[in-house]
């Protein structure tokens, strides 16, 4: 009589822990929905104001170190699947947050009360003021926060529907591309280095962060030394 509870205990509860997915941990996305997820974050991440806080530097280099051959700890991906799902999601996603933009205009992020969505917002715009459309639409891609925000700010400032597409996509093969691939290069001449994920996926967003922290520090350099400029100046 008592013999069968052993049995159905653990299949009991094995769909609650096969339905435990972390939305900001690259490992379980790519364990929970394989290529399709990465299309659906950078879409979001991308394209949607709300995605901003989704993990897509260490999604795409993660997808890529558990795309090589051989026995690992995480999901078997396909690297060809991997690369034509990030490239659609994030083209997509940027291409859809600029027509937004131009239909909603600053509304989109006025509804936000997100404050590192206005800072984003504000980094984005200066970025578009100092390099220009083209050049900021490519750099745009590797800042967290600020790709998601560029999107819809540059078709709300009237940026050429031409000029964005060119460059977006640009920008958008670059960083998919190039993450997924660096992953993939590390994970084929580092035996066992899935036992490192963590600390190498902490690694690629501190260094994802580099050109927010630079522009940052830049900005406070400008600020300090602009009074003493305007006092050299009415001398």
């Amino acid at each position: 009589m008592g013999g069968p509870a052993p049995v159905l205990a653990p299949h009991a509860a094995a769909p609650a822990t096969d339905l435990a997915v972390n939305v900001l941990d690259a490992s379980s996305l790519l364990a929970a929905f394989g290529a399709l997820g990465i299309a659906v974050v950078l879409f979001a991440e991308t394209g949607l104001l709300v995605g901003f806080f989704l993990p897509g530097d260490s999604l795409l280099f993660t997808a890529g170190l558990l795309s090589r051959a051989g026995a690992h700890a995480g999901p078997r991906l396909d690297l060809t699947q991997v690369l034509v799902a990030a490239v659609v999601g994030a083209l997509a996603g940027a291409q859809v947050g600029y027509v937004l933009g131009r239909r909603g205009g600053r509304a989109l992020l006025a509804r936000s009360r997100a404050k590192k969505l206005h800072e984003g917002a504000a980094r984005a715009e200066e970025l578009l003021n100092r390099y220009g459309h083209a050049r900021a639409i490519v750099l745009a891609r590797f800042v967290p926060v600020v790709r998601t925000v560029l999107n819809p700010l540059a078709g709300a400032l009237g940026v050429a529907p031409r000029t964005f597409a060119v460059w977006q996509a640009a920008g958008g093969l670059l960083w998919t591309a190039g993450l997924v691939l660096a992953g993939y290069g590390l994970g084929s001449t580092v035996p066992n280095v899935d036992r490192y994920l963590l600390p190498i996926v902490g690694l690629v967003v501190l260094i994802s962060l580099l050109p927010l922290a630079w522009e940052l520090l830049r900005g406070r350099r400008r600020a300090a030394s602009a009074p003493a400029g305007g006092e050299g100046g009415r001398r």
